[in-house]
C-alpha cells in the first residue's frame, strides 16, 4: 500500500495526500484550492438566490497557507484498500457498457459491478466502481481526497470505499474508486415527486438520525476534524437494511486547527445547500455542515428540493417558501409532504424546530452535530406512536415510453465552482439499480 503512494507521488510531481494547501506561485494566480481575495459571486441567477451573495473578501492569510496538517497519510497506517488494476474493472464493469451503468455525477460515472472479495478468489461481492472524468488536476486531488478520508474514516453511516484504481499508461490516467454497493440508491431519489417508493415518516426520522450519527463522527469522534462541505440528499445512499450512509468526500476539507476559527477555501459545494457565511466569506467550519443538515431537514420534512426552478417563483427556494408556516401549528401541515400518510405532524413539528436550531444565521450559536444528534434522538424518542422504520412501498403506476424517459431523466445541482462560480453539475441518474 505504501509503495503505490510513494509511486504516485513521484509519478504526479505536484502534491501530497490533497488538503489544498497553497503553493508557492506568482501573486497573479491563485490556486484552486483556496479562494482568492475579492472573488465576487458574479453570477446573476446566484445574486437572487436566497443565500445573499454580497460577497466579502475571504481573508488571503487562510489557515491552509498557515501550515495545517495533512489528511493522515494511509501510507503511515495498515489499510484494507485493494489496488484493483484497470484491466480488472473494465472487465467487471463490461468494459464499462452502459448497460452497468448506474449514475452520474460531477467526478464522473458510476457503474455496478462484482469483484473478488479480499484474497478470497470464490466470494464475490456487488460493488459501485465509479470513474474519473477527464477533469484535469482538480479531479485527481478529489480522488486522492476521497481515498484519504475513507481510507482513515470508518463507521457505520459512511460508505465504505472497497478499493480503487490508478494507472498512467498510453490510454491516459485512469483513476477510479471501488465501494460497497448501496441497492437503494440515494435519498433525493426516494424524494423526487417521480419516485415508486416514498419514505414514510418513521424512515426519514432514521435517515435524519443516521446521517446525524454520520457527521458527529467526522467533526467530533475522530483524531482530526473533517468537513464534509457537501452534504445534500443526493449524497446520502441507503443499503439493503435502508441504512443510510454519507458519501462522496472529495470536497471534504480538514478543520482548523487548534486556535484558528476556520478555513478559508474556495467556495464549492451545491447551491441551496451552502450556509451562507461561507458563500459570502469562503470561511469554512464545521457549522457550514450543520447548516446544511438544517436544509436537508426541511426537505425530509416537505419533499421538496432546497432549489427547484420548475416550481412557480415564489415556491423555488424551500427555506424561503417554508418560513410563513413554519410558526403557525395550524398552517404547517400545508409543508408537509403530502405522500405522508398517518399522524405526523407533531413529530414533523419538533423536526423542523431542530432544523430552525441549525439554520441559525450566526454560525456559532449554531449547535454541534452532537448535539443535533441528540436532539433528533428525542423527537424519535417521543414519536414511538409513528411505528418502526420498514422499506418503502412500490408504487406500481401505469407506465408509457414517455413517462419511462422522464423517469430518467436528470436532474440538475446548481454547483458553486472555486470562487464561487456557479458551475452546471448533473446528479445521479434516478435509475432503478436493484
Amino acid at each position: 500500500m505504501g509503495g503505490y503512494f510513494s509511486s504516485i507521488l513521484k509519478d504526479m510531481k505536484c502534491f501530497q495526500f490533497y488538503t489544498g494547501e497553497k503553493k508557492e506561485e506568482p501573486k497573479t494566480v491563485k490556486s484552486n484550492s483556496v479562494l482568492s481575495s475579492s472573488s465576487a459571486l458574479s453570477d446573476r441567477e446566484f445574486r437572487h438566490s436566497h443565500l445573499e451573495s454580497n460577497s466579502q473578501n475571504a481573508s488571503d492569510t487562510s489557515t491552509e497557507s498557515r501550515g495545517r496538517s495533512q489528511f493522515p497519510s494511509l501510507s503511515d497506517r495498515p489499510s484494507e484498500l485493494k489496488a484493483f488494476t484497470f484491466s480488472e474493472l473494465k472487465a467487471a464493469t463490461k468494459n464499462f457498457n452502459r448497460i452497468t451503468k448506474i449514475g452520474e455525477g460531477g467526478f464522473g460515472c458510476v457503474y455496478k459491478a462484482t469483484v473478488k472479495s479480499g484474497e478470497d478468489s470464490v466470494k464475490k461481492i456487488d460493488v459501485a466502481v465509479k470513474q474519473l472524468g477527464r477533469r484535469g488536476l482538480q479531479g485527481h486531488k478529489e480522488w486522492v481526497t476521497e481515498v484519504n478520508v475513507l481510507g482513515v474514516a470508518e463507521h457505520r453511516n459512511l460508505v465504505k470505499l472497497v478499493g480503487y484504481c490508478a494507472e498512467d499508461d498510453e490510454r491516459g490516467i485512469q483513476r477510479l474508486l471501488v465501494y460497497e454497493y448501496m441497492p437503494n440508491r440515494s435519498v433525493e431519489n426516494h424524494l423526487s415527486a417521480r419516485s415508486e417508493t416514498p419514505l414514510s415518516w418513521a424512515m426519514r426520522l432514521k435517515i435524519a438520525q443516521d446521517a446525524a450519527r454520520g457527521l458527529t463522527y467526522l467533526h467530533e469522534e475522530m483524531d482530526v476534524q473533517i468537513i464534509f462541505r457537501d452534504f445534500k440528499s443526493s449524497n446520502i445512499l441507503l443499503d439493503e437494511q435502508w441504512n443510510a450512509k454519507l458519501s462522496d468526500f472529495g470536497l471534504a476539507r480538514l478543520g482548523p486547527p487548534e486556535g484558528l476559527t476556520h478555513v478559508s477555501t474556495a467556495v464549492v459545494g451545491t447551491m441551496g445547500y451552502a450556509a451562507p457565511e461561507y458563500v459570502q466569506t469562503g470561511r469554512l467550519t464545521s457549522k457550514s455542515d450543520v447548516w446544511s443538515y438544517g436544509v436537508f431537514l426541511y426537505e425530509l420534512i416537505t419533499g421538496r428540493r432546497p432549489l427547484d426552478r420548475n416550481r412557480p417563483r415564489s415556491e423555488q427556494k424551500l427555506l424561503e417558501w417554508v418560513k410563513p408556516y413554519i410558526s403557525d401549528s395550524k398552517k404547517f401541515q400545508q409543508i408537509l409532504d403530502p405522500r405522508l400518510e398517518g399522524k405526523v405532524l407533531r413529530s414533523a413539528q419538533k423536526l423542523s424546530i431542530v432544523a430552525n436550531r441549525c439554520l441559525v444565521r450566526h454560525a456559532k450559536s449554531r449547535p454541534k452535530m452532537s448535539e443535533v444528534l441528540e436532539m433528533v434522538n428525542k423527537v424519535i424518542e417521543a414519536s414511538t406512536e409513528i411505528g418502526n422504520p420498514e422499506p418503502p412501498v412500490r408504487i406500481v403506476e401505469p407506465t408509457s415510453p414517455e413517462s419511462e424517459r422522464k423517469g430518467k431523466r436528470r436532474i440538475i445541482d446548481m454547483k458553486l465552482g472555486d470562487g464561487g462560480r456557479l458551475v452546471r453539475m448533473w446528479s445521479t441518474k434516478l435509475i432503478n439499480t436493484c
